[in-house]
């Protein structure tokens, strides 16, 4: 056994971690294949390197609750990034009531399971009651990024704004986990025995920094855009350092005042994201990137901290959890939560009900009670863990199918990233750009581009031949093969000339 320390010179370390990189990275092309999830190959990848594994341990609770909790603030600033307020308006409500009281129902409703059901149908599970609520505290969080991973691997796009719903509470129920973990160790840790808890002064720290960080989330994210806005830089990379450490400044800052820097981060992130600041193109791009590797990191970590030997004991009680969640838990939290909208589809709520995934998110938390000297803390880790990897493998690999048999995906318009023509507008102007691979078939009508059936307001601006680019003229000779980039503002007239010139796979993109 091999334990990673500071005794490894910083070549040694260096190596190992590219090593690990790169297996993870070719690893997500067999995910995508398949329907993995990429969170369940990342954690694969550090569990096969760890203990159990090649003998490569990595004990540092500390060390990996640092890791975690600074990736998780860039993960959730970079989510209220990406996020457009003009697609989460019509579902907000519904996203608001599902990431708050939503993960209160479910860690209630488990945390009663747990502590009545599973204590006394396992040897190797006996927690108390508070300890029980915690364990499905931990746990009450979803992790729908590797949910969208998978549908976008198999091209399934999904109706009645589900996405945006999911995305929202995918960005927004991370706080209200966090609350309720930190809140549960706090009165687990300051009660002495046969002393009653102060449940009340709970309640209100707990709405206090929800408060606070939502407050402090807005109005830091408006006072960013106007920095970002006012600050000249000699070098335009440097705006994308200052958007990072804007987000880190929030998140550091809103613990100071008592609030909630996980909500704060992700409503910052969320402010400037759908505001106007300079050079908003390339930081994002830098942001999308740091999210991935973020994301890496975390799970690598996560993957070498846990000793697959330990998972066993706990196997039995960890799958009546784990099944209990899926199968009751999260429904019946989901039905409860969309009572005021009556307008909600039952095969909605069914699909929103199975995309509870648990993920990278819980096992962070789940070190928590570790650092806080929780008794059970161990044992608690190791539920959660066995937990997220036995969610993603039930959930994860069965999302398209469970869409396809709810009649809820989506595949007429595949909206995939442009392959060949790295192109970027900004969000002010509304267009749809695609790219054709031009067939035979497609060249029927004549093999000049002013034989094309191109719709009005539709513009081919740019064709790719081998490896050269040129701007094409109405007398261009078009050959088969070559990549057309088309330009418009009518998606519906985009999709009449597929169907005109008999492309049934193609990449749709609306800026």
């Amino acid at each position: 056994m091999y334990i990673l320390s500071v005794n490894f010179s910083i070549e040694s370390i260096l190596l190992f971690v590219s090593i690990l990189f790169l297996i993870s990275l070719f690893a997500t092309k067999a995910g995508y294949r398949f329907g993995v999830p990429v969170l369940f190959l990342f954690l694969g990848v550090g569990m096969l390197f760890g203990i159990d594994g090649l003998g490569f341990g990595f004990e540092n609770y500390n060390a990996s609750q640092i890791i975690g909790t600074i990736a998780l603030c860039i993960i959730l600033f970079s989510g209220g990034l990406d996020t457009k307020l003009e697609e989460i308006k019509p579902v907000i409500r519904q996203g608001a009531v599902l990431a708050t009281v939503g993960v209160l129902l479910t860690a209630f409703i488990t945390g009663i399971f747990i502590y009545f059901v599973v204590n006394k149908l396992t040897d190797n599970i006996e927690i108390s009651f508070l300890e029980s609520l915690l364990l499905a505290s931990i746990m009450s969080s979803t992790d729908s990024a590797s949910v969208f991973s998978i549908l976008r691997s198999k091209g399934v796009s999904l109706k009645h704004r589900l996405r945006p719903l999911l995305e929202l509470e995918s960005g927004s129920n991370d706080p209200m986990a966090y609350m309720l973990t930190v809140v549960l160790i706090q009165l687990i840790t300051s009660s002495s025995p046969g002393e009653n808890p102060d449940y009340l002064h709970a309640v209100i720290s707990f709405f206090l920094q929800l408060i606070i960080g939502g407050l402090a989330g807005y109005y830091l994210g408006k006072s960013s855009v106007r920095l970002i806005n006012k600050i000249k830089l000699t070098n335009e990379s440097l705006y994308s350092i200052l958007l990072l450490t804007c987000g880190i400044f929030i998140f550091s800052a809103v613990y100071f005042i008592n609030g909630n820097g996980y909500l704060a981060v992700y409503i910052s992130g969320l402010v400037i994201g759908n505001s106007k600041f300079v050079h908003k193109r390339s930081s994002l791009h830098f942001f999308s990137g740091l999210a991935w590797f973020s994301q890496i990191v975390m799970f690598l970590t996560l993957g070498l901290l846990v000793n697959p030997h330990e998972l066993l004991p706990v196997a039995l009680g960890s799958i009546l959890i784990g099944m209990f969640m899926i199968l009751a838990g999260r429904p019946i939290s989901v039905f409860l939560s969309f009572l005021p909208f009556r307008k909600m589809h039952f095969k909605d709520k069914l699909f929103i009900s199975w995309v509870g995934l648990r993920g990278a998110v819980p096992i962070i938390f789940a070190i928590l009670p570790l650092a806080g000297g929780v008794h059970n803390a161990r044992l608690i880790f190791n539920i959660v863990f066995f937990i997220t990897l036995m969610s993603l493998l039930i959930q994860g690999t069965t999302l398209t199918r469970v869409a396809n048999w709810l009649k809820l995906s989506d595949n007429k318009r595949n909206k995939n990233n442009l392959m060949d023509f790295d192109i970027e507008f900004s969000d002010d102007i509304k267009s749809t750009m695609t790219e054709i691979s031009l067939t035979e078939e497609a060249l029927q009508k004549g093999n000049l581009l002013m034989n094309l059936p191109l719709p009005d307001q539709t513009l081919a601006v740019m064709i790719k031949r081998d490896d050269k680019y040129f701007i094409p003229k109405g007398k261009t000779l078009l050959k088969p093969g070559d990549k057309l980039f088309i330009i418009t503002n009518d998606e519906e007239a985009l999709l009449e000339t597929y169907r005109n010139l008999g492309i049934k796979d193609y990449t749709l993109r609306r800026n």
